[in-house]
């Protein structure tokens, strides 16, 4: 996802208004109530202080740098949260604006100082994102406030006024914010949530009719389509980037853990309807005891509050195990089909625990320590401190896969070269080459060309106007003064509900608004404005041409595709520590998670760009869902047979026997074959056309004497659902 989605200067940032209809219609749109409280927002804070410095105390540097900090936070940032949460957030902007001024002042004695300073600058506020909406959110005003100080003249003399400016700025958006009407709080993303697990309690609930043998496999149809459409909800990809959980806090990581929970115990009730054989009542019995856990805590996400503890599922999946054990005590015991049956109907029940247990800690209850839990079991992120967090998110991203560093290396490269080109040119007001790089610049060429065209063209449309006001008008401040605020109140709230090029007109004539206060009225300012974005939309086209130009769209196949490399090795080392045939360090299954994050942040950003849907397009979702499977079921079979401690656990299971030779040995056997799926499915998506073996849900170990224990049944139902999804999708994909 790019960072640089500036308000209003993107394809997408609003929809147009119907046609027909005229101001009214204008007036009805779903944008205007908020266009309205950001142009209301940057009049009281921008034109206040602006006025202030610029006609109370004659000080027009810091009258400048009143407006430019305001502007920049309103116009282009997108601030997660209420009133009163974007108030800490812009109060922790304040000493780095302070000191991207401070760098930027000192840093315009000579062109290459101020490139090598905006390349460095460039890039760290870029990858801001990887900590979440709230870092990234104020990241373009950031950047503006370096770029702003660091062209000609050389005035260090000026520093004191400049920081006087940007904070007066910064503190009136902060109190215009708490005072203008609240904005519209945004469904939060737990309502989602509620809604999935809502889905999720009715099919598994219809799901214990089959294996009960109350209701044939037909009978879910119903409630497995609305669960699906439930979960697809919950996509990431479809939550705007304001409230989506990708920060760091706990919070976020408890969410989004729900949601991979919730999209493996999908999978896991498909997989205990396929596999009903024959009628078991108690089974039945554990599916109705998950989906009023799974009810519960629907509502407990609704009220965003954890409710009390509830320990019956917990109770019941342990009668389950009971049950299980005694029935391999007996001299036949039960049939592999009946063990494969009882496997799959146990991992939608410890699923749906798991789901649970994580909608608890993204609703605030903090598990009680249990020791050093394993680095791969599913809560271990309960006990990653913030700051902890924040170190491995950066080394993630710290990979030239990841398509954060791509963009941050691409931004900041083209505005160090637009800095350079601006002063080796000399250009007049060079801060507006650099506005347009970081307003036109996408993550790929595509995107960052169709920007272009309605740039320029409302540019050139607002320095028409600007030069015919000029001329009409000639130098007359007080005019411009009076014209100002309306102006801003007006053309900030129209607009952004218009197509992009209204906003770039809009831009242009504020710019020669505030710039004709200042100075002389200059009648060749719309038309230097005109030049400086055509150079700074040029450097960014070139810029995007060159350094990744497919975006994610190019990449997306190759993340998705090692994130199953990655999964079906996962399916190997996991079975080797469960089969004690090899140790494969603290955290088996640490590749696959890797890869995992990389491939859900292209897919992110790919959802970003503006690429024509093909029909041809592989089911991201659907290929995604195999690993998810790895990781999470993986996960659980190490902590239940492996004898790892899970966050809120207040003991360590005492770690069973390995299997025998003959078990092990079809056991991994089975895994590798799952790994060939895995691979099949990634070369399905690199386009190599090789395929691994599709028979393996047929063949599986489950099926022979071998498989008598608990353990074995167990891995065989958790791969055998692997390689069912795996195939699942390459399905999907075949014409």
């Amino acid at each position: 996802m790019t960072l640089w989605r500036l308000r209003g200067l993107r394809p997408e940032a609003a929809e147009a208004p119907p046609a027909g209809g005229g101001p009214r219609r204008l007036l009805e749109h779903e944008g205007a109530p908020e266009a309205l409280r950001r142009a209301l927002w940057l009049v009281l804070a921008g034109c206040t202080g602006f006025y202030v410095f610029d006609y109370g105390f004659r000080q027009p540097v810091m009258a400048l740098y009143a407006v430019f900090g305001a502007l920049p936070l309103i116009l282009f940032g997108k601030l997660p949260g209420p009133a009163e949460e974007r108030a800490v957030t812009l109060l922790l902007v304040l000493p780095a604006a302070a000191a991207l001024v401070t760098a930027g002042t000192l840093l315009a004695v000579r062109d290459w100082a101020a490139a090598l300073g905006l390349l460095a600058v460039g890039f760290a506020v870029s990858f801001l994102a990887a900590g979440g909406p709230r870092p990234a959110g104020p990241a373009p005003a950031l950047q503006l406030y370096y770029v702003l100080p660091c062209f000609p003249p050389y005035a260090p003399e000026q520093l004191g006024d400049r920081l006087a400016g940007i904070t007066v700025g910064i503190l009136l958006t902060i109190a215009a914010d708490l005072v203008l009407w609240p904005d519209p709080p945004p469904a939060p993303y737990r309502l989602r949530l509620a809604g999935a697990m809502r889905a999720l309690s009715a099919y598994c609930a219809a799901a214990a009719g089959p294996v009960g043998g109350t209701a044939g496999a037909e009978a879910v149809v119903p409630e497995r389509q609305d669960a699906e459409r439930a979960l697809t909800a919950t996509r990431l990809s479809l939550v705007p980037p304001e409230t989506r959980p990708a920060s760091v806090s706990l919070r976020d990581r408890g969410l989004v853990h729900t949601r991979a929970a919730a999209g493996y115990l999908r999978g896991r009730i498909d997989d205990a309807v396929d596999d009903a054989r024959e009628a078991d009542p108690a089974a039945a019995r554990l599916l109705e005891t998950a989906a009023a856990r799974l009810e519960d805590t629907a509502r407990d996400l609704d009220r965003g509050t954890p409710g009390p503890s509830d320990g019956r599922l917990r109770t019941a999946l342990q009668g389950f195990d009971d049950r299980r054990a005694r029935a391999l005590e007996v001299d036949s015991g039960p049939d592999p089909l009946r063990l494969r049956q009882d496997a799959a109907v146990r991992a939608v029940a410890e699923a749906a625990l798991l789901a649970c247990q994580a909608a608890r800690i993204a609703l605030g209850h903090r598990p009680e320590p249990c020791g050093n839990p394993s680095p791969s079991g599913p809560f271990a992120y309960a006990a990653v401190s913030a700051p902890a967090w924040w170190y491995r998110r950066i080394r993630l991203h710290l990979s030239p896969r990841s398509v954060l560093l791509q963009n941050s290396v691409r931004l900041a490269v083209a505005l160090a070269v637009a800095r350079l080109i601006a002063g080796a040119l000399s250009l007049p007001h060079g801060f507006w080459v650099l506005l347009a790089v970081l307003g036109l610049m996408r993550t790929s060429a595509a995107d960052t060309r169709t920007a272009l065209v309605p740039a320029v063209v409302g540019t050139v449309v607002g320095a028409a106007f600007s030069t015919a006001l000029l001329i009409a008008v000639g130098d007359r401040p007080l005019f411009y003064a009076a014209v100002t605020p309306v102006a801003f109140l007006i053309g900030f709230t129209v607009c952004p509900l218009l197509r992009p090029w209204w906003t770039q007109a809009m831009v242009t004539f504020a710019m020669v608004l505030l710039f004709g206060q200042i100075g002389a009225a200059d009648r060749g300012l719309p038309a230097v404005r005109v030049l400086d974005v055509a150079v700074g939309g040029a450097i960014g086209a070139v810029a995007a041409l060159l350094a990744w130009p497919r975006g994610a769209h190019g990449q997306l196949r190759g993340a998705v595709a090692d994130f199953l490399d990655r999964a079906g090795e996962g399916c190997r080392t996991v079975t080797d520590e469960l089969c004690r045939l090899a140790g494969h360090g603290p955290d088996p299954l640490y590749p696959a998670r890797r890869a995992m994050l990389l491939a859900q942040s292209t897919y992110l950003q790919y959802r970003t760009e503006q690429v024509p849907q093909r029909s041809g397009e592989p089911p991201w979702g659907a290929y995604m869902l195999t690993g998810y499977d790895v990781v999470t079921g993986g996960s659980l079979l190490l902590g239940r047979h492996a004898g790892e401690q899970h966050a809120g656990e207040q003991h360590t299971a005492e770690r069973p026997a390995p299997p025998s030779p003959t078990a092990a040995a079809e056991l991994t056997a089975l895994a590798e074959a799952v790994r060939q799926v895995c691979h099949g499915a990634a070369e399905n998506l690199r386009g190599t056309g090789s395929s691994g073996p599709r028979d393996v849900a047929d063949r599986a170990a489950g099926k022979s004497p071998a498989a008598r224990t608990l353990l074995v049944a167990d891995a065989e139902a958790w791969l055998t659902g692997v390689a069912r999804d795996a195939a699942r999708a390459e399905k999907s994909t075949s014409p």
